[in-house]
């Protein structure tokens, strides 16, 4: 006979990833169940084996009953047969009889199951009746305690329903202290008494046990590095060490792995996104090389997966305080095993937005931006803002602005405002930009084959297909996306952005998102449609009238209104004389402390309102800017006051005639006004600009050549002209470059004190001319060993 094949096989790597990881832990507890039944049942049958020993020896054996009446239930031809086959045992000598008897009344077949009295080997009769069966039981006394049964349900048989009992399980001390008995020996080999370590010892020891951890995952993340293909199923072995059980060195472990993982990851996935192969790809036959690519592409994304799912489940843990079973990871260390999981998935969210899963990790990332741990809150925004910037096409930006719109619209706007100031960096500005160059710049169309043939010769066109070929490719290599695609996606993200922002404006007017709603609008106002922009300037003016603003927003707001009028809204017929009279009113307000809160929003919106709408300025206004503005620079720190004076530079030169202020005479009627809110009717031409020679002795170098430069008329040539460092830059540049948030001097202070000081203590001035001569002559002769006395060279007039 041929030998039986043995038909299982081992599984493949694809039924390997297929298999669950609750399939594998179910099978491994099925062996050790198992195990387990297999030992408990050969310690019952040692025991019932002990048990019948000590009852053959002490009891006294009691009768069997007769083998022959045990066969229940036989017809008359079958017992007739029995009576047949007893007949030979009449012919026997009566000493073999006794022998025979003696023998069958004897407890010592100790094979057979002692509960009943049937022989050992004898065979279950199809014909047996329930009641001949429990007449055959033996009877036992009444100081033996009776076994309480469970009635199970019955079975029904060919011979009829056959009902099923079980013994209740009662715990027999005398068996629990023969198996403790049993078992201390075994548990004396197995287990070896723990030396108890000393602290230094077990530091030593936890040292030696993380080392060999990393050269573990180094030498797997090398070996995957090196030949990603063949070395998949690593990755696996390296995500297994993730549920590291070893508490001395589990969170350390874990740490190392998801790094370790994330960077794997984001140097070994390809530049595509992998799609699940469809039925009829499956198939087809392939090549090796190709079944091969498929292979590590199907467990990379399986292990890609698993991963994420891992840290996720991380992140879940640390937010619900669920302390493990296994007591591994203490509560304390959840959170730095979830700060780790957050910024490796902040790491896989801007390295691969073109892989698999990225919209799962953005659902994830988004909930944390507002998180209440402000670490994470941050890591996240800014890996978000990173994203943004970096997002040449804008499909993966797209996708994040859909989930924080609808995570601020479900907590009812109450989140961080650094969530909506992420949409700042959004490149779509950009695209504007890059469109005016693609107008003129076309791309050539390629000629049907109709006008080929209608306007080429047989040579020209085949000349023609050749040119197309390769200037189709050279377009596939540039990898280039086209206009109307990127128009497509920034549309519709500014539209998920506007529509936002409008929410906020309408139904969370109080709220603290307000900043960067404002901000916001101001940054892309330039792309809202001209039909929102009436509606957008009454609801901003509401704003400001309501007083429930701080100074910072109602600045947002006139920089809003401003960038409305300076794009399209040059069209509109508004006039916003009520913003200016706002500005002018707000300019005392601004914090002079070491905050500077406010500076920069009024720089930008003095430069909106009257540098770049100068033809809709009056002369009268800007001299009530220039006034008001050279007033507030006393007040401000030396960077504020640096930005203040630029501003007042350009304007100085936008508004030729404001240099009358720089004179003592007044013009027309009327006294100046400081404390009216009216720029236009405080009669500003009737003062003149003090400030500055009090600004010409600042202590910041310089805020003083501003000031002189001011004075002089602001020159663009001469010695009262400025250097290019200080000309070329704008006001905002100034109040960034010097600034003082390092709590110094920017540029540090010049002192001159220590110079004078050197002047003041030199030796020769403390001396008498004679005298110093003296002691240069006696100091250039040759050294005496006698003693120097010096006053027998002195005139007699200094003795």
């Amino acid at each position: 006979m041929k030998a039986r094949r043995n038909k299982k096989q081992v599984p493949s790597f694809r039924k390997l990833i297929k298999t669950s990881k609750v399939k594998l832990e179910n099978k491994l507890k099925n062996k050790q169940f198992k195990q387990q039944s297999n030992i408990k049942k050969y310690r019952k049958e040692q025991r019932k084996l002990r048990q019948a020993v000590k009852d053959a020896v002490s009891k006294r054996p009691v009768p069997l009953e007769d083998p022959k009446k045990k066969r229940p239930g036989k017809r008359i031809e079958r017992e007739e047969e029995e009576e047949e086959e007893a007949l030979p045992l009449d012919m026997l000598d009566e000493d073999d009889l006794q022998l025979m008897r003696d023998l069958g009344q004897r407890a010592s077949f100790l094979t057979r199951d002692l509960s009943s009295s049937e022989p050992v080997h004898i065979k279950k009769r199809k014909h047996e009746h329930v009641i001949d069966k429990y007449e055959k039981m033996p009877r036992s006394l009444q100081t033996v305690p009776e076994k309480e049964l469970i009635h199970l349900l019955p079975i029904k048989d060919k011979s009829g329903i056959i009902p099923q009992t079980r013994e209740k399980p009662v715990t027999d001390t005398n068996q629990d202290e023969e198996d403790q008995k049993e078992m201390e020996p075994e548990e004396e080999i197995i287990e070896d008494p723990v030396p108890e370590l000393t602290i230094e010892e077990h530091l030593i020891e936890r040292k030696k046990k993380l080392q060999e951890k990393k050269l573990h995952i180094a030498a797997l993340a090398s070996a995957i590095l090196s030949d990603p293909e063949n070395n998949v199923k690593k990755l696996k072995e390296l995500r297994s060490m993730l549920m590291e059980q070893d508490p001395d060195v589990a969170v350390t472990v874990r740490k190392l792995v998801i790094v370790s993982l994330m960077e794997l990851f984001k140097d070994i996935t390809p530049s595509y996104k992998i799609r699940p192969l469809t039925e009829a790809e499956k198939s087809t036959k392939i090549r090796k090389e190709t079944q091969k690519l498929r292979e590590f592409e199907e467990g990379l994304v399986s292990q890609y997966k698993f991963y994420l799912e891992n840290l996720e489940q991380m992140i879940k843990d640390w937010k619900q305080r669920k302390l493990k079973k296994s007591h591994v990871v203490s509560l304390k260390a959840y959170k730095g095993l979830a700060e780790v999981a957050v910024k490796s998935l902040c790491e896989l969210l801007v390295a691969l937005p073109h892989f698999n899963f990225h919209n799962n990790i953005i659902v994830l990332i988004v909930p944390l931006m507002n998180d209440v741990s402000k670490s994470i809150s941050e890591m996240c925004c800014e890996a978000v803002k990173k994203l943004f910037k970096q997002d040449k096409l804008g499909q993966a930006s797209l996708g994040v602005i859909k989930v924080i719109s609808g995570f601020v619209k479900g907590r009812n706007y109450d989140v961080r405002p650094e969530m909506l100031q992420t949409f700042l960096c959004l490149r779509i500005k950009e695209v504007e930009v890059k469109k005016d160059t693609e107008d003129i710049n076309k791309p050539k169309k390629f000629m049907t084959f109709k006008e080929k043939r209608k306007s080429l010769s047989r040579m020209q066109r085949k000349w023609k297909k050749a040119e197309e070929k390769l200037e189709r490719e050279l377009r596939e290599a540039e990898a280039a996306e086209s206009t109307e695609k990127k128009l497509k996606l920034h549309t519709e993200t500014l539209n998920i952005v506007f529509v936002t922002y409008f929410r906020i404006l309408k139904k969370a007017q109080r709220s603290p998102l307000l900043p960067a709603v404002l901000e916001g609008l101001a940054k892309f106002a330039h792309l809202i449609n001209v039909e929102f922009f009436d509606d957008l300037l009454v609801v901003l003016h509401n704003l400001i009238e309501s007083g429930n603003l701080s100074y910072q927003e109602s600045l947002h707001c006139v920089q809003t209104a401003f960038h409305i009028l300076s794009g399209q809204g040059d069209v509109l017929n508004i006039d916003p004389m009520k913003f200016y009279t706002h500005l002018y009113k707000t300019l005392f307000k601004l914090h002079a402390g070491a905050t500077n809160e406010g500076v920069e929003i009024v720089l930008q919106c003095l430069d909106v309102m009257l540098t770049k709408r100068r033809k809709q300025v009056s002369q009268q206004r800007a001299l009530a800017f220039i006034k008001r503005l050279s007033t507030l620079a006393l007040h401000v720190l030396p960077n504020a006051s640096i930005g203040i004076l630029a501003t007042n530079r350009v304007l100085m030169h936008t508004f030729p005639k404001t240099d009358l202020l720089l004179d003592n005479e007044s013009q027309g009627s009327g006294v100046f006004l400081p404390e009216l809110d009216e720029p236009e009717y405080c009669n500003a031409q009737n003062t003149a600009l003090w400030e500055l020679h009090a600004l010409r002795r600042h202590f910041h170098p310089v805020v003083r050549r501003f000031a002189a430069h001011l004075v002089a008329g602001a020159p663009l040539e001469g010695s009262e002209a400025l250097k290019p460092e200080l000309s070329r830059r704008s006001a905002v540049e100034l109040f960034e470059a010097y600034s003082m948030a390092a709590m110094a001097f920017n540029p540090p202070v010049e002192t001159a004190g220590p110079q004078k000081k050197d002047k003041v203590l030199q030796g020769d001035s403390f001396l008498n001319e004679d005298l110093n001569q003296l002691t240069k002559r006696l100091g250039s002769e040759v050294a005496t060993h006698l003693p120097l006395d010096f006053t027998k060279y002195l005139k007699p007039s200094l003795r």
